[in-house]
């Protein structure tokens, strides 16, 4: 409107009506509120919400003394546990941009995650000092190292740092005097995802898209008041989510969880009665098939979130049949975690209950802070009819989702093409505007909840000297959701097998990343030479 109009004519914005979105101001609401309820727990250590509220901004201090300031970037290496959930806040509150790395991957990974995003601190656990210490040797630059010496891991490794966490907070003030963003599209973190090359993308996050989707997951999963929430998820996915800061917006209990095995899991679902985890649908079916004894005496109402590989229809089953709530969602990294949620209508609970695990296995529609999805063309644009046929590629667009990638423009250009972002996984639209995938246009494996790149297995595979061609696909498998599998041409007189090419991918590879299969074949191409994937992939789920 001109300036002159009434509604814009003396209605300044200022401070007094406006403030950037952010956050970091749940955590001082919390602590405000609630300051005595607890908001950690770690094996027999609880601390409450302004414990952890003096905590972060001791970290932010801590930072600021050693140099870090608005736009660094403060790496962190760790396992579920209080240091990086103090991180979510203690970072940005310094004004840096918190890149949490993913555990499970190789140290030249690491090292290219850590040049990339131009890490001036690195926080790490010590169960990862092996892989950590090759990293930082690959990194060949300056670095400040902090070592979190979790009493909660008695499996030894070394302490590779300054010192550690709790000595680096030592003496820092609590009252440091902590800022907010003035913009609100400032970088508050910084993850990688695997894309469809070996080098992983860094996906830029804002302040505004943390806060609005840590207040959508409070909203679409019905928090309600004082959630109890087991980290399952690791927080270095997609920053568990945004489940850092939602915890802070409900003033819930986060209970730190260092492995995802069933025991562990069970066991403390049962002593803190936990209300709600997310979990992708392998650590479901691990749950599923636990041992009956282990789920006695689980008699309240548990909510699961699951997203990653389109979890079966008969583990959501399986789950429901445990008398948990199972939700299904849907997003990706570049979209602050999950914003498509497959929301429940009452008129369902009279089905059968495989009809309504097959409707649970849907990814479902937008969530309440993402502002619109379709399923279309990838090259038009044009939406595909809702009859749950027609094949389409999912595109979004809101502010959930991401400002781009880290010093990749085209890429970037090319995700936001025609005013969409560009998911490129390929789905039908029902009737009803839910969406429900059907295959993934880019060769991603997602094995665990965990992307592959299958250029990065194959490149691996192609330096074995036996090896003529080899093309990686994904292959269903019960226990993971989707694993590699892959097609090799040995050049003549080669006498390679399946179990020293995998040997010879261990080497190279994080463990996660191996073939689980290895077939000797030809490997069909098109008339112009390009190998013929979507053979490959229908030809895996037979063997």
């Amino acid at each position: 409107m001109d300036a002159t109009h009434p509604y814009v004519r003396d209605l300044d914005r200022n401070t007094a009506n406006y403030t950037p979105l952010t956050p970091l101001t749940f955590l001082e609401r919390a602590a405000g509120t609630w300051p005595d309820r607890t908001a950690i727990i770690h094996g027999r250590m609880r601390r409450s919400w302004a414990e952890t509220y003096s905590r972060c901004r001791r970290l932010a201090a801590a930072l600021s003394r050693s140099g870090i300031g608005a736009g660094d970037t403060v790496a962190i290496l760790a396992a579920n546990t209080p240091e990086l959930f103090e991180a979510h806040f203690g970072v940005p509150l310094a004004g840096a941009v918190l890149n949490a790395i993913n555990t499970r991957l190789d140290a030249e990974a690491i090292a290219f995650i850590l040049r990339h995003g131009e890490a001036k601190i690195l926080i790490t656990d010590r169960e990862f000092a092996k892989t950590a210490r090759q990293a930082i040797a690959l990194y060949a630059a300056p670095l400040i190292v902090i070592d979190i010496d979790d009493p909660e891991w008695t499996g030894g490794g070394d302490l590779l740092g300054i010192c550690d966490y709790e000595s680096f907070l030592s003496g820092a003030p609590a009252e440091f005097p902590w800022v907010l963003p003035t913009d609100e599209w400032d970088a508050i973190a910084l993850n990688y995802t695997s894309g469809t090359t070996g080098n992983p993308k860094g996906v830029v996050y804002h302040h505004r898209g943390a806060y609005l989707n840590a207040v959508s997951n409070a909203l679409s999963w019905s928090l309600g008041d004082v959630p109890v929430y087991l980290w399952t998820l690791p927080m270095f996915h997609c920053n568990g989510w945004c489940f850092p800061w939602t915890m802070a917006v409900s003033a819930g209990t986060s209970v730190c969880l260092r492995h995802v095995r069933a025991e562990p899991i069970l066991d403390v679902i049962r002593r803190e009665k936990v209300s709600h985890f997310c979990a992708a649908p392998i650590v479901l079916n691990m749950l599923n098939n636990a041992p009956a004894d282990l789920k006695l005496g689980i008699d309240h109402k548990v909510k699961v979130m699951t997203a990653g590989a389109a979890p079966p229809a008969a583990v959501i089953e399986g789950m429901e049949a445990m008398g948990w709530t199972v939700t299904h969602v849907y997003g990706l990294t570049e979209t602050y975690g999950p914003v498509i949620v497959c929301v429940w209508h009452d008129r369902w609970n009279s089905l059968p209950p495989a009809e309504q695990a097959a409707l649970k296995a849907r990814q479902g529609v937008r969530s309440p802070m993402l502002e619109e999805i379709m399923v279309a063309s990838p090259d038009t644009l044009e939406p595909v009819p809702r009859d749950g046929v027609s094949i389409g590629e999912i595109f979004m667009r809101g502010n959930t989702v991401m400002k781009g990638y880290l010093k990749n423009p085209v890429a970037t250009r090319d995700a936001f093409h025609g005013g969409w972002f560009h998911t490129g996984d390929l789905a039908v639209w029902h009737p009803d505007g839910y969406v429900e995938i059907k295959d993934r246009s880019k060769d991603i494996i997602i094995s665990g909840g965990e992307n592959i790149s299958s250029i990065e297995v194959e490149d691996v595979l192609y330096r074995h000297p036996d090896v003529l061609e080899a093309a990686v696909v994904a292959r269903r498998d019960e226990k993971w959701g989707e694993s590699p599998c892959a097609f090799v041409t040995l050049k003549p007189g080669a006498i390679a097998t399946e179990e020293s090419l995998i040997a010879f991918c261990r080497d190279h590879l994080a463990g996660f990343k191996l073939p689980r299969k290895i077939v000797f074949q030809a490997i069909p191409k098109t008339s112009t030479g390009k190998i013929q994937k979507y053979v490959l992939r229908q030809l895996a789920q037979t063997l």
